[in-house]
């Protein structure tokens, strides 16, 4: 079995949402009551579910939207570009 590892956080697309949205990262972080710095640190570290729920709440979006959404459902190996195929057995 391959095993893959992808790393979520550059899936994450909370700084795109922000700029689409025509606010700030300061500004987010004013909407949600914390320090521009402490919310730059979440967003480059390692945040956990109930963090991120916070900024889609407070960017008034789905949780899901933070994520980066594969095209066609077609994922590639971060490393090489390779397109990679995936299956699920039950």
């Amino acid at each position: 079995y391959l095993h893959i590892t992808f790393n979520i956080i550059s899936m994450l697309q909370i700084k795109e949402i922000v700029k689409r949205k025509g606010i700030t990262i300061t500004q987010l972080a004013d909407m949600m009551g914390i320090k521009q710095e402490s919310l730059s640190r979440t967003i480059n570290g390692n945040p956990t579910i109930d963090t991120l729920q916070k900024i889609a709440d407070a960017l008034g979006v789905h949780l899901v939207e933070l994520f980066e959404q594969p095209a066609n459902n077609a994922l590639s190996c971060p490393k090489c570009g390779a397109k990679l195929r995936l299956t699920v057995e039950e």
